[in-house]
């Protein structure tokens, strides 16, 4: 049987429009979806109101009675064959999310510990020590599935996930890593927590993160953390983020 061709466009309903770049995981894969969502945003279409990458693809929304449809997929075909992966990555955007681990903020340090067989420093110290890149949001405004975690840490959810977890709490799912944006359920090892907000609606820009950025954890004692929530509360913090150019591969 032949196998699909990408990237290809898939209608998705009467108001959304999706750009399939392949069928897997994959850094590359997912440059092309950021890189295709940032072009079809710079060219203000009339009538496109959102464009939402995921692992492997990007969704188009648009208003069907303002959209010219048939143009707009027409453009759509023109840039798939056009957006490189290098060209969501000239500009290498990292922020910097500062992280209060283990005791009553990380209650699974220890059990990630355990079972990595690495002592509780040594996980905080490999958790913090590479940066990851942010593949999408989802799940809740504002969650990012991040990839890079150093493999070394995986381990697997909770048997029995717990009915509330606290926003910003840092947290291992298997191989990944994620911060939970706002208090939910949810089965990932929590190793600590930011004083951050991730998501505020009355903050402009309600979410700091986006896909296509990295996050690099940084570990703070009680006393900066206190300092960060305190400014956090009032609509003042704004998290350290950094451009770097990165030379196309």
């Amino acid at each position: 049987m032949e196998g699909k061709k990408y990237p290809r466009i898939l209608t998705a309903g009467d108001g959304c429009v999706v750009a399939e770049f392949g069928d897997s995981i994959d850094m590359e894969i997912n440059s092309r979806a950021a890189a295709l969502g940032n072009a079809v945003m710079r060219l203000g279409f009339p009538g496109v109101l959102d464009a939402v990458p995921t692992y492997r693809s990007l969704a188009v929304y648009f208003d069907p009675v303002a959209t010219d449809v048939k143009r707009l997929y027409s453009r759509l075909e023109d840039l798939c064959g056009k957006e490189g992966p290098a060209a969501g990555h000239e500009k290498r955007r990292t922020i910097v999310v500062p992280t209060l681990y283990g005791g009553e903020w990380g209650p699974d340090l220890d059990d990630v510990a355990e079972h990595t067989g690495f002592p509780a420093e040594e996980v905080i110290r490999r958790h913090s020590g590479r940066e990851c890149y942010c593949y999408m949001l989802g799940f809740t405004p504002g969650f990012p599935y991040l990839g890079g975690m150093d493999p070394a840490l995986e381990t697997p959810r909770l048997k029995n996930p717990r009915e509330v977890i606290p926003a910003g709490a840092v947290a291992i799912g298997g191989k990944q890593t994620g911060i939970y944006s706002i208090a939910s359920p949810g089965g990932w090892r929590i190793i600590g927590r930011t004083p951050m907000r991730l998501f505020d609606p009355d903050r402009d820009p309600p979410i700091f993160l986006e896909a296509g950025m990295w996050i690099r954890f940084r570990p703070i004692d009680k006393a900066e953390f206190d300092e960060i929530e305190a400014a956090s509360k009032e609509g003042g913090y704004r998290p350290e983020i950094f451009e770097e150019e990165v030379a196309p591969s």
